[in-house]
């Protein structure tokens, strides 16, 4: 009797090792990179916005985003990939601030021009790889 319930067992332990084996993936660097900004105190907003700009091919504006700490908040600088472009100052609401650099002649909206002096670097958030 104990033979036969071991028989009978068998293929349920094997069917859920098989199951278990189907569902492991190789994780990309871009899945790695998003889950730690996940992992992080990155407000929802931004995280979004990360995400769908590292979906888009050809890759869009911003190439870069940074985390300042300015007038005693914290910030994120979204770094356009070219000039003209505004780079832009978010809250962590993900309300607009300022530009404090690029546009048409570079120096940004004129809102924030003590950004450069004031602001304090506090980290990478991310990076577009194809830059």
């Amino acid at each position: 009797m104990k033979y036969v319930l071991i028989l009978l067992a068998l293929p349920l332990f094997s069917a859920t090792e098989c199951g278990k084996k189907k569902n492991k993936e190789k994780i990309t660097d871009e899945q790695v990179s998003v889950k730690e900004i996940n992992n992080d105190s990155i407000p929802v907003c931004v995280r979004k916005f990360i995400d769908s700009a590292s979906k888009e091919t050809p890759p869009t504006p911003p190439v870069q985003v940074d985390e300042y700490l300015y007038n005693g908040k914290k910030v994120f600088l979204f770094t356009a990939p070219c000039c003209d472009f505004f780079n832009t100052v978010y809250d962590e609401n993900c309300k607009m601030i300022c530009s404090p650099t690029g546009g048409i002649t570079g120096k940004g909206d004129g809102k924030c021009e003590d950004f450069g002096a004031k602001a304090k670097h506090i980290k990478l958030v991310w990076k577009n790889k194809e830059q």
